[in-house]
């Protein structure tokens, strides 16, 4: 039985803290690596299986030099040195860690492997440091014989890692962004570094733990002052799902999700399409035979809202849009006009869930979820197909915004959900947005109509219809039937999402932007009803497709 007063943390011994401490930051530097090299390379399977490879290897090569160093040289002033060591390397991740990711770009290495040499830079160094804890601490521990100390060891080094994984995922990374957690890491190792070498530090340890700190503070100060290539960063943060920012130019706004271009807004005309690709959302209303037919809209992917915004505004249609960040849905509010309202509203969630648990029949869809990396495969399988095909009316349309190329190499991702759509609808038809070869934004658009639209069709009909824009230009990148060739049809049991992505990694993605004064739109809009009160509600939510 424990004596009075007993507590277990008195009983914990410095060498204990440093393993346990040293878990915590190996792991959250392994999940905060994958925010740091993501803007560059993505975050597709192979990033992480470098990050992985990565630490584990230097985590490997700290033990084994750890342990041999161990028998003569540890202490608690040698651990404390090697927290102050890594804390160093910490701050120059926070200070130039998107400059060193940038120099790594240009070394020629296949697609699959171009994070490595990246990550090995950032994160092997700190991580083989933190490697020698382990074997120190177990030197240094009382404990009777090496199976007892080296089982302690992992233990604590383990729970540390726990302890890093779910704080980091949970707490840090919703609340802080890169350089703040970073430094928090930092900080954490600092402090432990002073409690190794108290209660009665030498000079030198304490200046060496003072100047650490001091250049912590320094590194994390000197961080970004709020300025980028494309303008203004008017707001920056990470969310739970990507790194965000808000960036205004000259004439427009324009949100990024990990450092990518992903929508725009005219600051003077909230509701002008700023990126070509979003008006080709308006070409269902050319493929209905009657497009007053189509009442119940739902988005798939909010982003800036430019679609869901624009459709809301001018037709008679009531519109859901399904988002799966709040924080996107957040921004969106403050600084995209983006308003709830009868004829627009809001839900966050899974975008396949949400579509599951739905009662509601839509006459069109809109899947507006697709990152150029960041594919969630369960959003675009044959399967999911045929849930949408359920969703819809007996003549509704999809229409999918996806990034591929539309010919050679990096056209396979593009080429396999021509391929997966085409077992669930009886017809589908592409419009690559920005000429041949690039990685662009190309619109599938699949009907429940088993009759084909003809190119010719689609210009009579933009003639003689007023839908509120000019698809002139668009009706010119009709594509012809397609023909897949050697790409899966992706089913929930077999979609390889990231394979078909590879061909793209390195390649600049293409979107074409429209100046205001080029504006085409047709200059009578679609009449917009007043009582709506018959109509049934509508949400507005997002799965990241």
């Amino acid at each position: 039985m424990a004596s009075p007063g007993f507590s277990p943390l008195r009983n914990v011994s410095k060498p204990e803290v440093a393993v346990f401490v040293s878990g915590v930051a190996s792991m959250g530097l392994e999940i905060l690596a994958g925010r740091v090299v993501a803007p560059q390379f993505g975050s597709s399977i192979y990033t992480w299986g470098t990050i992985i490879g990565v630490f584990l290897a230097a985590l490997a090569a700290g033990y084994y030099r750890g342990g041999r160093l161990a028998a003569r040289e540890a202490s608690s002033a040698g651990l404390a040195r090697l927290l102050l060591g890594t804390a160093l390397w910490v701050a120059l991740l926070v200070f130039a860690g998107d400059l060193l990711v940038r120099s790594t770009v240009p070394l020629p290495l296949p697609s699959r492997a171009a994070s490595l040499p990246a990550v090995v830079l950032l994160f092997g160094p700190p991580t083989y440091l933190l490697g020698f804890i382990s074997p120190y601490g177990a030197e240094l521990l009382d404990k009777d014989g090496i199976g007892e100390a080296s089982g302690h060891v992992y233990a604590l080094g383990t729970v540390g890692s726990i302890v890093g994984a779910f704080g980091t995922t949970y707490l840090l990374v919703p609340a802080l962004g890169v350089d703040a957690i970073g430094f928090a890491f930092g900080a954490l190792l600092v402090a432990t570094a002073a409690l190794l070498v108290a209660p009665s530090p030498s000079r030198d340890s304490v200046l060496s733990v003072a100047g650490a700190l001091v250049i912590l503070a320094a590194a994390l100060g000197s961080g970004s002052v709020g300025v980028s290539p494309a303008g203004q960063v008017i707001h920056e943060e990470e969310t739970a799902y990507q790194e965000l920012q808000v960036v205004d130019g000259a004439e427009t706004r324009t949100l990024y999700l990990d450092g990518e271009r992903h929508s725009a807004m005219d600051r003077s005309d909230p509701t002008r399409h700023v990126f070509d690709y979003t008006r080709y959302f308006h070409l269902p209303y050319l493929f209905a035979d009657d497009p007053d037919e189509i009442d119940r809209v739902l988005f798939v992917g909010g982003g800036g809202f430019s679609g869901p915004k624009r459709f809301a505004a001018e037709y008679d249609a009531t519109v859901d849009v399904v988002e799966i960040d709040p924080a996107v849905v957040d921004v969106a509010k403050e600084y995209f006009t983006v308003e709830e309202s009868e004829d627009l509203r809001i839900h966050e969630g899974d975008g396949r869930e949400f579509l599951r648990e739905t009662n509601t029949t839509y006459d069109l869809i809109v899947l507006d979820a697709y990152k150029k990396d960041k594919v969630p495969f369960h959003l675009t399988t044959r399967e999911f197909m045929a849930l949408t095909s359920d969703r819809l009316s007996e003549d509704g349309i999809l229409v999918a915004n996806l990034i591929s190329a539309p010919s050679g190499p990096a056209s396979r991702f593009y080429r396999a959900e021509y391929a997966t759509m085409s077992e669930v609808f009886p017809q589908v038809y592409a419009f690559p947005t920005a000429g041949p070869g690039a990685v662009q934004n190309i619109e599938l658009v699949a009907t429940k109509d088993g009759d084909r639209v003809s190119q010719a069709t689609l210009r009579e009909r933009n003639e003689r219809r007023e839908i509120g824009i000019d698809l002139s230009e668009e009706i010119r990148n009709y594509r012809a039937e397609e023909d897949p060739g050697d790409v899966p049809v992706l089913t929930d049991e077999y979609a390889p999402v990231d394979a078909l992505l590879e061909p793209m990694v390195g390649q600049r993605y293409v979107i074409e932007e429209r100046e205001a004064d080029d504006e085409d739109d047709q200059s009578t809009p679609r009449p917009r009803v007043a009582d709506r009160a018959s109509l049934a509600p509508v949400a507005v939510a997002d799965g990241r497709f």
